[in-house]
């Protein structure tokens, strides 16, 4: 019984150990872990034996999160970060950085609405990522996606410590919404279902492929044009629903969640994972970040998988989409490229 006591182990005034045991799997850091997804991604992390380590960073409030998830009696060791002196501190030794961080989508806003607010947080996030764990394998779920994993790219790319196969827009809650929705109009098991999105994350260059849905589904050319509306929609729908109260915390951290433990198993040697994410790619002309399915591995992205087949449909609303796109990344690269640290 006394292995399993919970002894916190205090390091200074804004950092803190909880440890359970040990053991050598994946190290994680949640950078913006005390907020409405870092919590409950947090939380869920905490429960996967894949994960040795939890560091948990926040500019407030990390030290109660990390003693509230202590409690729980899984093997992975907590440390909670306070403030931004301790953030390399948060860092190091990590194998995997996921950043929820940032400002959350209020009524009316869109992701780009966030942009002014989450390019600086991001930038300086991943710079500190450069310094003190640059072959660490970054994950983003702050938003507007689209612009911000270009940010990071650069900032690497800056540094010299650009790995394309290291950094991921995580993409992951717009597949989970795609498969649910499906299985909701067909009433099937939506653990059954499978439809790749590719594109981006925001809007209408969100494209959920209904030619490769596993199994296949057959729809009227209304009830496709419904779906895919919902599903680009989707984020807005939360928002309206919460009535100012958040944005979509619950399921993006579910959504996040499945991309960390994919990239754990991965990282532990397990072959052949595959998850759509948004990576530093040339699979399509003239557009330098896109989403589609790619294999992941020891070092992050092992493989891309290119573009799928398009049916007609399919091509249109990529040919729609890719200006937007296009945009939105020149974007997060004209900010990184002027951006100075503060620090």
């Amino acid at each position: 019984m006394l292995s399993r006591i919970v002894k916190p182990i205090i390091q200074n005034g804004s950092t803190r150990t909880f440890a359970t045991t040990n053991k050598n799997n994946v190290k994680v850091a949640v950078l913006g872990a005390a907020g409405g997804i870092g919590q409950p991604l947090s939380l869920l992390l905490k429960q996967s034996p894949l994960i040795s380590r939890l560091n948990l960073y926040d500019i407030l409030g990390t030290i109660g999160v990390a003693a509230d998830l202590s409690h729980i009696e899984t093997p992975a060791k907590v440390c909670g970060y306070n403030g931004k002196k301790f953030l390399h501190k948060a860092l190091e030794g990590v194998d995997v950085v996921v950043i929820p961080a940032g400002s959350p989508r209020k009524p009316g806003m869109t992701r780009d609405d966030l942009f002014d607010i989450n390019a600086s947080i991001v930038a300086e996030l991943v710079e500190a990522c450069a310094k003190v764990c640059p072959k660490a394998i970054i994950g983003i779920i702050t938003n507007p996606v689209n612009s911000v994993v270009p940010i990071a790219c650069e900032i690497m790319m800056k540094h010299k410590k650009f790995d394309p196969r290291k950094i991921f827009g995580i993409t992951t809650l717009d597949l989970c919404r795609a498969n649910t929705f499906i299985a909701e109009m067909n009433d099937w098991d939506p653990m059954d279902v499978d439809i790749p999105v590719i594109g981006g994350h925001a809007g209408a260059t969100i494209i959920p492929l209904l030619s490769h849905c596993r199994p296949p589904v057959k729809m009227s050319e209304k009830q496709a044009c419904e779906f895919c509306k919902r599903v680009q929609e989707a984020g807005t729908e939360v928002v309206k629903a919460k009535e100012g109260a958040g944005s979509a915390t619950l399921s993006m951290a579910f959504s996040a969640n499945r991309f960390v433990l994919k990239m754990a198993k991965a990282i532990k040697g397990e072959p052949n994972v595959t998850e759509c994410a948004y990576v530093y790619s040339d699979v399509v002309p003239d557009i330098k970040y896109f989403a589609n399915p790619v294999v992941l591995g020891k070092e992050g992205l092992e493989k891309n998988l290119g573009l799928p087949s398009l049916d007609p449909t399919e091509k249109k609303l990529l040919d729609e989409a890719l200006p937007q796109l296009k945009k939105e990344i020149e974007k997060g690269i004209v900010f990184a490229q002027k951006f100075s640290s503060s620090s």
